[in-house]
C-alpha cells in the first residue's frame, strides 16, 4: 500500500465533490472554532512589540496577535505567523478573509478554492487574499542564507467582507481536524465510504500542535501526526491509504497562482527620500470582490512621508524595519475628549492605526531608515491628499479663498506653498528627533505633572493627617475640659449630698426629740383614757348583762316560736313533695309509653325498609344468577365466541358489583345500628 508525502506530485481528485466534505464542516465550525484572539485585548493606535499576545507556540513555531483600535470604527485583528524552516502549519477553514504580507524566508502555500486545490510559493514580498471559506495550510522551506536559516515570517489581517478591515465576530478560523472528528466513527465511515479501520486510525490518533515539523517526501513515519496529515492531505486531494474520498469521472489538477510582491514590482513613487507602493484590486485580482488594499513605504534616513490624509481608507500598519515618529493630528472638533492630536515612536514589530480624514506623517531617523507596511480599508485607489510639496492639495485651491481660511495675506500664502519643490516622501532631517524630543519632554511633562500631582496628593494627605492631629488634640482637650467639668461637678454635688445628709441628720435628731415628748404626753393621756375607760367599763359591763339576760329570756321565747313555725312549714313540704312526685310519676309512665309507641313503630318500618331490601338484594341475586347461567349457556353454545380477555374483565366487572352490594348493605347495617343506639340514649 502506498503512502505518498504531503506535498508529492500525485494527480488531483476531483474537488467539486469537495462540498460534501466543506458541508460537513460548515456544520461543526461553530462548536470546533479555534477562537485565537480570545484573550487579545484592543490596544489603541498603537501595539507594542511586546505587547502582542501569543495564540500558539509549539517546538516549530509561534503564532501572536494584536488587535489595534482607531476608537471610531472597532478593532482590528492581525495574526503574526513564524514558522522555522521545514515546519507545517496544519489545515484551517477560514472565518474571514485573511489578506497577507511575507516578510521573510519562503515556502508553499495550500488552500482550496471553489472547487480547486491551489498552491504557490512564497517569498519575501509577496501579498495575496484569500477568501472565507477556505481550507488553507503553510509548509516554510529548508533554506539558509550565509549567516543562519531562514524563518517564514508572515504578517496577516482577518477581515470581513461587509465591514472593510473589521474582524468577524466568529473570530478568524477554526481547526479542520477538530470539525471533521467532532462527528463520530459511524457518521464519518458513510460520509468518506471507507473502512472502519481507517476512521478508528484517525479518531485514535494524538492531537497534534497548530504548528509541527514538515513532513518529507522520503521521510517514512507511522506518527499519529503524520496519519493525520494523510488523512487531511488526502481530504483535500482524495486519497487515504488508496481508499477515494471524492471520486467522480472528472479529473482536476492543481493549478498555481501567481502572487504580487511588492519588490519585484515598479514602485508607485520613488525619489531619493525613500518610495512607496500600493496594491488595489487593479494591481492584484484576489482583492477583487473585498475592500482591502496593501501598502508599503520605505523612507531613508532623516526623511518623511509628506503630511496627508487619506479620504477613503484607514490604515493599519506594521512596522518591518528601523525606528521612527508617527504624527497623527485630529481634524474634528466635534469631539475633543475622544479625538486628540497624537505623536508616538514606532519600531520593528509595531502596529500603529490612523483613522481616515486624519492628517499623518510617518518620520525616519537621521540614524537608519523606517521600513513599514500595512492594509488599507480600502482596494479602490485612495488618492491621498497631501498638504505640502508640489502635489499639496493647496495648490488646487483657489489661493484667496484659502488665504481667508488662515487669515494671511497670498504673500504669506505664496511663501508657506511655494518652496517646497519635492512631494510625497520629503527630507526632513532630525524632525523625527524633534518629534521624539517633544514626546519626551511630553513624557518628562507628564512625569512632573503625575509627581506634582502627587506631591500635591502627598500634601493633601499631610494636611488631611495635620487636621486629623489638630481634630483629635481639640477633642483630647475638650475630653479633658469635659472630665475636669464633670469632677468639679461631682465633687459639687457630693458636699451638697453631705450637707443634705448632715441637715437631713439633724432633723432626724429633732424630730426624734420632738417625738419622744410628744411620746411621753401621749402616755399620759392614755393613761389617764385608760382609768376613764375602766370606769366606762365597768358600768357598760353591768348594762350588757343585764341586756344579755333580757335578750337570752327574748331568744328562749323567739326559738319555740320558730320551731313551731319551722314544724308547720315542713309538714307542709312534705305534703307538697309527696304531691308533686305522684303527679311526675304519672306523667313519666305517660312519656314512657308514648316513646315505646313511637320505637315499635320505628322498629316495624325499619323491619319492613330491611326485609323490602332483602327482597331487592335476593331478587338482583337471583337475576344475576340467571344472567350468569345464560352466559355460561350462550358461551357453550357458542364454542367460547368470547376471549378468556372478555371473560376476566366481564367476572372482574361481576366481583366489582358485587363489592359495591356488600358494601351498601354493610352501610345499611351501620345506619340501622347508628338508630337504635339514638334511641336507647333518648330512653335514658
Amino acid at each position: 500500500m502506498s503512502k505518498r508525502s504531503f506535498f508529492s506530485g500525485a494527480p488531483l481528485s476531483a474537488l467539486c465533490v469537495l462540498s460534501a466534505i466543506l458541508f460537513l464542516l460548515t456544520i461543526g465550525a461553530a462548536g470546533a472554532a479555534v477562537h485565537a484572539e480570545e484573550g487579545v485585548r484592543a490596544s489603541g493606535f498603537l501595539v507594542k512589540k511586546e505587547k502582542r499576545t501569543t495564540v500558539v507556540s509549539t517546538e516549530y513555531g509561534e503564532i501572536s496577535a494584536a488587535r489595534a483600535t482607531d476608537n471610531i470604527n472597532g478593532s482590528y485583528l492581525l495574526h503574526f505567523f513564524t514558522l522555522d524552516p521545514n515546519s507545517l502549519f496544519l489545515p484551517v477553514v477560514l472565518h474571514a478573509d485573511m489578506v497577507f504580507y511575507v516578510h521573510t524566508g519562503s515556502g508553499k502555500l495550500s488552500w482550496t478554492e471553489e472547487d480547486e486545490l491551489r498552491t504557490t510559493d512564497l517569498i519575501r514580498g509577496d501579498v495575496y487574499r484569500l477568501e472565507e471559506g477556505s481550507v488553507f495550510f503553510l509548509q516554510s522551506n529548508l533554506e539558509t542564507t550565509e549567516t543562519e536559516r531562514q524563518k517564514l515570517r508572515i504578517h496577516a489581517i482577518f477581515t470581513d467582507p461587509n465591514n472593510a478591515l473589521h474582524e468577524p465576530i466568529t473570530g478568524p478560523y477554526s481547526s479542520i481536524r477538530d470539525m471533521v472528528l467532532g462527528f463520530d466513527s459511524k457518521v464519518l465511515q458513510a460520509a468518506f465510504n471507507v473502512p472502519a479501520e481507517v476512521i478508528d486510525e484517525i479518531l485514535n490518533g494524538t492531537k497534534p500542535p497548530a504548528i509541527i515539523h514538515g513532513v518529507t517526501k522520503t521521510k517514512k513515519s507511522t506518527s499519529s501526526w503524520e496519519v493525520e496529515t494523510r488523512f487531511v492531505r488526502a481530504l483535500l486531494r482524495g486519497n487515504v491509504y488508496n481508499y477515494n474520498i471524492f471520486e467522480t469521472n472528472k479529473k482536476k489538477k492543481k493549478s498555481s497562482v501567481k502572487l504580487f510582491n511588492l519588490f519585484k514590482e515598479s514602485k508607485d513613487f520613488e525619489n531619493c527620500n525613500g518610495w512607496s507602493t500600493t496594491v488595489t484590486r487593479k494591481k492584484l485580482s484576489a482583492l477583487k470582490g473585498s475592500n482591502i488594499g496593501l501598502f508599503m513605504v520605505n523612507l531613508t534616513t532623516g526623511s518623511m512621508m509628506g503630511p496627508h490624509w487619506n479620504p477613503t481608507a484607514t490604515e493599519v500598519a506594521v512596522v518591518l524595519q528601523g525606528r521612527g515618529m508617527v504624527r497623527v493630528v485630529c481634524a474634528s472638533v466635534s469631539n475633543e475628549t475622544e479625538c486628540k492630536n497624537r505623536r508616538f515612536e514606532v519600531e520593528e514589530g509595531d502596529v500603529f492605526v490612523v483613522p481616515r480624514f486624519h492628517p499623518m506623517a510617518q518620520m525616519a531617523f537621521n540614524n537608519g531608515t523606517l521600513v513599514f507596511m500595512g492594509f488599507s480599508s480600502s482596494a479602490k485607489r485612495n488618492h491621498p491628499q497631501y498638504l505640502a510639496g508640489q502635489a499639496s492639495v493647496f495648490r488646487t485651491l483657489d489661493r484667496d479663498v484659502l488665504a481667508l481660511a488662515f487669515d494671511v495675506s497670498n504673500t504669506t500664502l505664496d511663501q508657506l506653498v511655494g518652496p517646497q519643490k519635492e512631494s510625497v516622501i520629503l527630507g526632513c532631517v532630525s524632525c523625527a528627533e524633534e518629534e521624539l524630543r517633544i514626546v519626551e519632554e511630553e513624557r518628562e511633562k507628564e512625569r512632573e505633572r503625575k509627581e506634582e500631582e502627587a506631591k500635591e496628593r502627598e500634601k493633601e494627605r499631610k494636611r488631611e493627617e495635620e487636621e486629623a492631629a489638630k481634630k483629635e488634640e481639640e477633642e483630647r482637650q475638650k475630653r479633658e475640659e469635659e472630665e475636669a467639668a464633670a469632677a468639679a461637678k461631682k465633687k459639687k454635688e457630693e458636699e451638697e449630698r453631705k450637707r443634705q445628709e448632715e441637715e437631713e441628720e439633724r432633723q432626724r435628731e429633732e424630730e426624734e426629740a420632738a417625738a419622744a415628748a410628744k411620746k411621753k404626753e401621749e402616755e399620759e393621756e392614755a393613761r389617764r383614757e385608760e382609768e376613764a375607760e375602766a370606769v366606762a367599763k365597768k358600768k357598760e359591763e353591768e348594762e350588757r348583762k343585764r341586756e344579755e339576760e333580757e335578750a337570752k329570756r327574748k331568744e328562749e321565747e323567739e326559738a319555740a316560736r320558730r320551731e313551731e313555725e319551722e314544724r308547720e312549714r315542713q309538714e307542709e313540704k312534705e305534703e307538697e313533695a309527696k304531691r308533686r312526685e305522684e303527679e311526675e310519676a304519672r306523667e313519666r309512665e305517660q312519656e314512657q309509653e308514648e316513646e315505646e309507641a313511637r320505637e315499635k313503630r320505628k322498629r316495624e318500618k325499619a323491619r319492613e325498609r330491611e326485609e323490602e331490601e332483602r327482597r331487592e338484594d335476593e331478587e338482583e341475586r337471583r337475576r344475576h344468577q340467571e344472567e350468569e347461567a345464560k352466559r355460561r349457556e350462550e358461551e357453550e353454545q357458542g364454542g367460547g365466541g368470547q376471549s378468556e380477555g372478555e371473560r376476566a374483565a366481564e367476572e372482574e366487572r361481576r366481583r366489582e358489583e358485587e363489592a359495591q352490594r356488600e358494601e351498601q348493605e354493610q352501610r345499611e347495617r351501620e345506619r340501622e345500628e347508628e338508630g337504635g343506639d339514638e334511641w336507647r340514649a333518648v330512653s335514658f
